[in-house]
């Protein structure tokens, strides 16, 4: 799929940027091009020196630019066949403090990244969404939602150019910085005698770096424009979670956190009418009308889901138990 091709990712020097990239050198290797295009020069340099991608140098591009600024994205896209777009304001606080300006990376950048595409003629362009986008409650769901449907509508103004569009949606990674289990090792390593947690009912999704890779390789394969992919995943309670750090400690009830939700979300209700489901993943189908496309139809052998249908950490019917748990914290420690 990606031999002999020139792939783009914006926000690259993150930790989903380096695992795809790394994924996609080894598993592509006549790949023609990879390009990141991120802000910070620092994060560049050290990604450019990093053991693993020094192999890769002769094919590996970096690209000092801003999704705002539109005009260097034209520039970023000359020649290039697919993006991946995962660049965005991503801290909750941040986003609630600073308002407008996740509106002006998470939205007005998503939409650059469309026109951008649709003019330099984009073969294919997978943005990455977020749990908090399904059914917001802060400003960085809300800011991200904005960004979904502004993809997938991406794909009725492509006018007689053959880019698409599709977004993948998944929640936050184990072990990833900002993750509450690096949070637990580190109070734990610090002699802490209890674990937080906001909310005894609490339960969230279990995701590797590797399956959100996966879920993007896929949807780059097999989308026609319009979808919305939501892998399937197992959930974890959050007091095993802590009883599988450590299980001597006690646990205390702290309360939720402004912006924080009882379970990750990541399809409502409202969507199963427009949802079908395959083995690994789900698909949420476009609830616009895309001129001289029905994009059902490219699934003939897709289950619909129920009537109330929805996918969120807590009615979840695959979940961690806690010896589950213990070994994939030592497989990402």
């Amino acid at each position: 799929m990606l031999n002999n091709k020139t792939i783009l990712v914006t926000g690259g020097t993150g930790s989903f940027g380096k695992k795809f990239i790394k994924t996609v050198f080894e598993k592509y290797p006549d790949i023609k091009k990879v390009i990141v295009f991120s802000r910070d020069e620092y994060k560049q340099f050290v990604m450019a020196n990093m053991p693993e991608f020094l192999p890769y140098k002769e094919k590996l591009r970096f690209f000092i630019g801003d999704v705002r600024d539109k005009e260097r994205l034209y520039r970023a896209f000359d020649g290039v066949d697919y993006v991946i777009h995962a660049a965005a304001l991503k801290q909750v606080p941040a986003c609630e403090y600073n308002p407008f300006e996740a509106v002006k990376t998470n939205i007005m950048g998503a939409q650059n990244i469309i026109e951008a595409s649709i003019d330099m003629k984009i073969k294919k362009v997978v943005a990455l969404s977020t749990d908090k986008a399904c059914a917001p409650i802060n400003l960085y769901g809300a800011t991200k939602l904005c960004s979904d449907k502004l993809f997938i509508a991406g794909n009725c103004y492509c006018g007689t150019k053959e880019t698409k569009f599709a977004v993948v949606r998944y929640g936050n990674v184990a072990g990833s910085r900002g993750s509450v289990i690096p949070f637990f090792q580190k109070l734990v390593s610090e002699g802490a005698k209890e674990l937080p947690i906001t909310d005894l009912r609490m339960t969230r999704f279990w995701l590797k770096l590797e399956q959100a890779v996966e879920m993007v390789l896929e949807a780059l394969e097999t989308m026609h424009g319009g979808e919305l992919y939501v892998k399937k995943i197992p959930s974890m309670r959050m007091p095993d979670l802590a009883k599988a750090i450590a299980p001597d400690l006690k646990i205390k009830e702290v309360g939720i956190r402004p912006g924080e939700k009882i379970h990750e979300q990541m399809i409502t209700r409202e969507d199963a009418p427009n949802t079908i489901e395959f083995k690994d993943f789900y698909i949420v189908l476009p609830q616009i009308e895309m001129e001289n496309k029905n994009i059902e139809e490219y699934y003939p052998s897709a289950k619909k889901v129920s009537a109330d249908f929805e996918y969120n950490s807590g009615n979840n019917d695959r979940w961690l138990t806690i010896d589950d748990m213990r070994k994939l914290i030592n497989e990402i420690s």
